[in-house]
Parts: C-alpha cells; structure tokens; sequence
C-alpha cells in the first residue's frame, strides 16, 4: 500500500510551499488508495512556537487534506510527535554506532568554528580516530558528545528520483552531520529516516532542497538494513525568478490568504497547479477531480512563480459559484470587521455583495458606501454626465420622498422624470445620491431601500433635504 506524509516543523504557520507539499503527498497517496501521515518534527525545540502544532493542523482541515494517522486521531505507528519518540532514535543511533557507520564526536564549539575559519568546509572526522577506550571514558566523564554519521570519504552514490531522473553526489561533499545531538535529540537528518521506515513510508514527497543529501539518508537506509524509499522532489515556490516565496517577502502562509479573504479551496485548487500540469488545460478543479487527475508525471522540473492576481481571479469563480448560504456565512466575520453594527439586512447586503467580489476583503471596499452618509457630501449630485447638479437635487428633494412612500418606486421616479422634464438616469442619480451620500453602491435606489428599510430611507432623504436648505 502507498504510504505518504507531511512532517512539518512547529514554526507557527503553514507556509504555501509547505501546504503545497502535504496536497501533493495527499492526491498521490489517495489516487493509489493509500494512507496519508502527519508526522510533527519538532527535535529543534528552539525554533518551536507555541501552539504551532494546533495551526498546522488546523490548516490542513481548512484545505481539506484529511490524514489518516498522525496527531489527535492516532495510528498504528505513533507517537506522530518525534520529541515523543526519543528513545527510538537512540536505539537505532547505537546500532549505527556499533556497526561503524556513526562516531561520538567531543569537539567543542570552539574547535569546530576554528577549523571553520582555517578554510574547513566541513567537519574533519577528528574524533572518529579516537579509540574506543577513550570514548568509553569521556563518556563515563560525563563529558557532552554528538553522534555523527560517518560518510566515506571516497566513492559516489546514485539514487533514482521520480521528477530529476538519476541523481548521482560525490561522498567528498557530504558532511559527517550530526544525528544525535548533546541533548539526546535527534536531528531530522536522523529522525525523518527512522520514522519514514517505521512508519512504512513507501514515497517520500519533500522540497528539491534534500534532493543532493539524499545520499547520507540512503547510507543509513542501508547500514540499517532497510529499503529506501521512492523519493519525489518538488522545486520550490517563487516569489519571482530569483526569490522564494518567503515569510520575509510578505504574506507567505495559508492563514494570511485565508485573512485576506480568499477561499480555502481556491487555494488549494491554485497551489496544486504552481509545479504540476493535469495536462487537461482545466484550471478549476474539485478535490475530487485533483485525486483523480494528479500523477507524478505532470510534475515540473521547474520552478513556479506565485501570482496572486491569478489566484484572485480563480477564486472568483468559486465565489461566485457559492450558495447565497454559503457566501453569506463566509461573509459575517469581514462584515464584523469592516461594517460592524450597521442597523441594515446583512443577508440582503450579501446578496448585492457576491456579484461584485473577488475576494471577501473587497467587502471592505464594496460596504464603504454605509459610511458615506455620515459626512454628506452635496457635491456629489454633480455629475458631468447626468448633468446634474446641487440646485437640481434640491429641487427634486420633496419628489424622491414622495417617491420612496409609493408602492412601485421605479413607476414613481419614471413619474418623476417625465414631470420635471428629465431623464430618467438624472433622476434616479440624484435619488441614489440622496440615499446614500455615496458614488458607488451595490445596487440602485431600490435596492438600498430594502437594504436600509422604508423607515430609515425616509430618515436619510428628510436630513438630506435639511442639508439642501442651508
């Protein structure tokens, strides 16, 4: 059976390129009808951020990628948290050490920065000639230790990647990394290799960077005695084509777009075509349709570039698509913060809304008009092509109350037009006006009226007309 996952470090959000990585190991994992597993890689307990564990997880529910096994709803093959696994890493670590493929290392800090600044471009296996005596003894010393991985010095390894081809590394650029550090915790050098074999991870999907260290992970594959993985990387997620997407660089991460009010399947939907192609030249496409269609080989060798403004228009669609249900209650929490106790039908003003967003931030943009009144602006009803004009709304004033009391508004304002000589556009510019103090709205005179209520209507056009008078 596949068997995939996602093991994101504690940092407090999930990045885009992040998310993009658990979608992939999720369609791949459910096209084959296999197990999708979160794993939380937290050994660097210094970049942990509180609470991160619960915005991962939460934003994997917003997207909705579901995993089978991992935190909260358990598994065959837990813990899921690898802090809670530290002494099966030891366990495996001094096996290694017993086989000869790691060594205790003592050097201090110091050391290692001196041998850095003599023009070391990496660790000099100085402890590896230490005899097993003396380890024995500075360790019954009490003396702090890592334990390294111990890398040939001459030779080449090969590896089959699914997107690369053959990738091929010389072991004298591989580092004799740490896989157990003074604490006892492991690194995810260590850590991701233990767990993925453990954990029956049969395809490992992860970002292009690993993909020239894969090498030190397919030497403790074998000096363990266990079969590597299919291995899938992905390349990275550009902001343009020199720079990553980054955190640094502006809103990176799922929750900032989903703050910037962009739907969370439009997202999904967006990402999941930024370095794969369903070779069908469709762009809007249901989960469902992503598992059915997704294949490692539409995968891209090349980078993508994140563009927003595409993504924006994507998730018009689905906007647009939404129930009035639906658009409504993703509504509420923007109407919260942008036109908050308005004495106004919410449900109505959603209805007015859906057609003219894109996103639901534009709801800022698209409600302003409900504070237009409270600073009226007379200058307004001029209007070049209307040819209207602050006499005019003046003299109009009386009429568009009248108007508004009748049973057929738009009859009443026709009415209005034809006695006063005017079109009807002037009219029903000069009406809107009176109405709401406002350019632009989501409808015209009618439409706000049901909006507001005939009571508060006629409240508006009365204080407008005291306005005309001064």
């Amino acid at each position: 059976m596949v068997r995939t996952r996602f093991a994101p470090s504690p940092t407090g959000y999930l990045h885009i390129g992040g998310l993009r990585t658990a979608l992939y190991a999720y369609l791949f994992a459910k096209k084959h009808g296999g197990k999708f597993i979160l794993r939380i890689e937290d050994t660097d307990r210094t970049r942990e951020v509180a609470g991160a564990v619960d915005i991962i997880i939460s934003a994997l529910d917003k997207a909705g990628i579901r995993y089978d096994e991992g935190p909260i709803v358990g598994g065959d093959h837990g813990p899921y948290i690898q802090s809670e696994r530290k002494d099966i890493y030891l366990k495996y670590a001094k096996q290694l050490l017993e086989s000869g493929d790691a060594y205790c290392c003592f050097c201090s800090k110091e050391r290692l920065s001196d041998i850095h600044e003599h023009g070391a471009t990496k660790y000099d296996k100085h402890c590896l000639r230490l005899s097993k005596a003396e380890v024995q003894e500075r360790i019954a010393r009490g003396e702090p230790y890592v334990i390294r991985q111990n890398i040939p010095e001459t030779g080449n390894s090969t590896y089959h990647d699914e997107v690369f081809g053959d990738v091929t590394v010389d072991f004298s650029d591989l580092e004799d990394n740490i896989l157990i550090k003074s604490d006892g915790m492991p690194t995810y050098n260590f850590a991701n290799v233990i767990d993925d074999h453990l954990m029956g991870i049969t395809h490992c999907i992860r970002g292009v960077e690993y993909l020239m260290s894969t090498p030190k992970y397919n030497l403790l594959y074998d000096a363990l005695g266990w079969e590597r993985p299919v291995y899938i990387h992905l390349q990275p997620i550009m902001r343009d084509a020199q720079h990553k997407l980054s955190k640094r660089d502006g809103d990176a991460g799922f929750e900032d777009f989903l703050r910037k009010g962009f739907l969370p399947h439009a997202i999904v939907n967006y990402i999941a075509l930024l370095g794969w192609n369903p070779k069908n030249n469709r762009e809007k496409l249901s989960m469902d349709e992503l598992i059915d269609l997704f294949s490692i080989e539409g995968l891209q060798k090349s980078s993508s570039i994140f563009d927003e403004t595409k993504m924006r228009w994507l998730n018009s669609l689905y906007v647009k698509e939404m129930s009035a249900y639906e658009f409504h209650a993703a509504a509420l929490p923007f109407y919260a913060e942008y036109c908050p106790d308005k004495n106004i039908d919410y449900e109505y003003l959603s209805e007015l809304l859906q057609p003219r967003v894109e996103i639901l931030t534009d709801i800022k943009e698209r409600s302003a008009f409900l504070d237009a009144f409270d600073s009226f602006d007379t200058e307004l009803f001029v209007n070049k092509k209307w040819k209207t004009d602050v006499d005019m709304a003046r003299r109009l004033i009386d009429s568009c109350i009248k108007a508004t009391e009748a049973e057929d508004l738009n009859a009443a304002l026709e009415a209005v037009a034809e006695a006063e000589g005017l079109k009807k556009g002037q009219v029903m510019w000069i009406y809107r006006i009176a109405l709401t103090g406002a350019a632009a709205t989501p409808g015209g005179g009618a439409e706000m009226i049901k909006l507001f209520g005939k009571a508060e209507a006629l409240r508006r056009l009365s204080h407008v007309k005291e306005i005309l008078k001064a």
